[in-house]
C-alpha cells in the first residue's frame, strides 16, 4: 500500500497535507497530528515517513515550513521531531 492509496482518491498526499495546515490556520502541526487528520479510522503510523518526504518536497517548493525546536528547518537537513505549518503571509 502506497502512501497516496491511504487518501482520497481526488487528493494526493501533498494535497492532504496542505488542506491540513490550511484547516489549522496559523498553528503548526507535527507529522502524527496531519497523519491521524488524513487517515483517522487508519493505520496512520504508516504515513509518517511518506508525510516526512512530501514535506521536504513541499518546502523545498516554498508551499510549507518545516520547523524544529520552533525555528525554521533547512528541508534537506534536519533531524528528530519537527513540524509543519504554511508560510507566513506577513
Amino acid at each position: 500500500m502506497t502512501a497516496s492509496d491511504s487518501t482520497s482518491p481526488a487528493l494526493s498526499l501533498e494535497e492532504s497535507i496542505l488542506k491540513t495546515l490550511t484547516h489549522a490556520g496559523s498553528k503548526s502541526l507535527s507529522a502524527p497530528e496531519i497523519a491521524h487528520a488524513i487517515a483517522p479510522e487508519g493505520d496512520w503510523h504508516d504515513l509518517l515517513v511518506p508525510i516526512r518526504r512530501a514535506a521536504v518536497a513541499l518546502a523545498q517548493a516554498g508551499r510549507l515550513v518545516i520547523y524544529r525546536k520552533g525555528k525554521i528547518a533547512d528541508p534537506n537537513d534536519f533531524r528528530g521531531v519537527y513540524r509543519l505549518g504554511l508560510p507566513r503571509q506577513d
